[in-house]
């Protein structure tokens, strides 16, 4: 009797487990997150972008200068300081929008609007105009000028034409390989001196400025612009732990500084190591439950609030820029797509304010998703 006794309750321990175990994984099941559709550039697409930085290249007010002026005669006209640059309000929207039009017709080149989009480049890419705004740079006052911002952005643009196999290209590379030089070794220059990074939200985040500028040395092969990169983001970020995304964005953020910092050293070290060094920066990014709420603009017609259109597309490169040749994170490209499709649908209609630099990063982050599905 009391064998069957035990016995007994041996069967209901072993099927109460089994129970425990099967809830445990339904619920688990249940928590699996919705697969979001992967936003793709189209011709459509690439049409409707190519319209934003068109509309604005060679619109030359309203504009905002960021000039320091040494005296009267520096009170100039936008067009006569930055004959390539003085559209989309400020130089640095005007040089990506620039970019905007190259990737586009690098990748379209029978655009609607492509015969429009040559002449644009030509126009603006000028030899002559080229050296003006080398010029400005080396003028007393503004040595600075869009220090690093604008100097990553100058570099894209130097790439993107590098890597176009397309004769108009070779002739625009030349005339702006003038500014590249100068850019370059103000980067060179600089970084030495340089003895902490900028870990904001905004245009002088470190972490972005030696992103895109590495980006155009590896590509270019420019060996003393990569090591002076890779020793001070060694020296700045290499013992980070724990970055505190939870508490972003800020309120007028266009760029993740946790996760500007993590692409960036993605481009610089070895897998092994880089698994090593996520896991301690951001170990929370492992995890396939990990979420991160979209950027929420609540006034596209205010040029600082639609600054969080700009932090989910920037977002979505670095998420996807992060998870590139790494199964364990491929997770990640879906919150990449969840912020590219909540604030994409919003730049075409959108205000000035926003409509001047957004389709660039726009198209930077739809590239980004693209190039995650390769």
């Amino acid at each position: 009797m009391m064998n069957r006794i035990l016995f007994l309750i041996i069967l209901v321990l072993v099927f109460g487990c089994n129970k425990v175990k099967t809830e445990k994984h339904t619920n688990d099941f249940k928590d699996v997150k919705e697969i979001i559709k992967s936003p793709i550039l189209n011709f459509e697409q690439a049409n409707k972008l190519a319209e934003l930085p068109l509309n604005c290249i060679n619109i030359e007010y309203p504009n905002r200068l960021s000039q320091t002026l040494g005296s009267d005669k520096d009170l100039k006209s936008p067009i006569e300081l930055h004959p390539a640059f003085y559209g989309c309000f400020d130089w640095h929207s005007a040089v990506h929008g620039h970019w905007s039009l190259v990737s586009l017709l690098k990748t379209y080149p029978n655009l609607d609007k492509a015969d429009t989009i040559k002449n644009q480049l030509l126009q603006n890419l000028s030899k002559e105009k080229i050296d003006a705004e080398v010029a400005y740079f080396e003028g007393k006052h503004n040595k600075t000028f869009e220090r690093t911002y604008g100097w990553a952005w100058l570099l894209k643009l130097a790439e993107e034409l590098h890597t176009w196999d397309d004769e108009m290209a070779r002739q625009l590379e030349l005339n702006l390989q003038p500014l590249t030089n100068l850019i370059v070794q103000k980067y060179i220059d600089f970084l030495p001196k340089l003895n902490y990074p900028l870990r904001v939200g905004t245009h002088n985040n470190t972490a972005f400025g030696l992103s895109f500028a590495y980006d155009y040395a590896e590509t270019v092969n420019h060996e003393v612009l990569k090591n002076a990169i890779k020793n001070r983001a060694s020296y700045f970020y290499m013992n980070d732990k724990n970055c505190p995304i939870s508490w972003e964005p800020s309120g007028t953020d266009f760029l993740s500084p946790c996760l500007e910092e993590a692409a960036l050293m993605k481009r610089l070290l070895s897998v092994d190591d880089y698994k090593d060094w996520l896991n301690d920066f951001l170990p929370q990014l492992k995890d396939k439950k990990f979420t991160l709420e979209v950027g929420i603009v609540s006034d596209r017609t205010d040029g600082h609030l639609v600054h969080l259109d700009g932090v989910n597309f920037s977002r979505a490169w670095n998420l996807n820029k992060i998870a590139e040749g790494l199964p364990e994170y491929k997770h990640l490209q879906n919150l990449a797509n969840q912020h590219i499709n909540y604030s994409l649908p919003s730049i075409f209609d959108d205000d000035y304010m926003g409509g001047h630099w957004l389709g660039s990063f726009a198209i930077y982050a739809l590239n980004s998703s693209s190039n995650s599905l390769n």
